[in-house]
């Protein structure tokens, strides 16, 4: 869908915004995760969460089984960190 993080293979100029729907606020957490029935196990997923969203966010994925880890978006663009996320 036009408009939505993570809808367009082209990044969206500015700061990276929360997952959350309906939220704009800038992201500062970084949820990795799988669906172990369709996605292999190294594969990574991942959501951007404000401070506000990050633990509903969480949850959302935790109680599914999908949440792998969660680490702050600087950590994430860091030199040890993942490639580019992926909402």
């Amino acid at each position: 869908m036009p408009g939505l993080p993570g809808s367009s293979p082209d990044p969206v100029p500015g700061p990276p915004v929360c997952s959350a729907k309906g939220c704009r606020a800038d992201a500062v957490w970084v949820l990795a995760w799988n669906n172990p029935k369709i996605h292999v196990p190294e594969r990574r997923k991942t959501w951007l969460a404000c401070d506000e969203h990050r633990e509903h966010l969480s949850q959302f994925l935790g109680v599914r089984g999908f949440l792998k880890d969660v680490v702050t978006l600087a950590e994430w663009d860091g030199p040890t960190g993942s490639a580019e996320p992926e909402s």
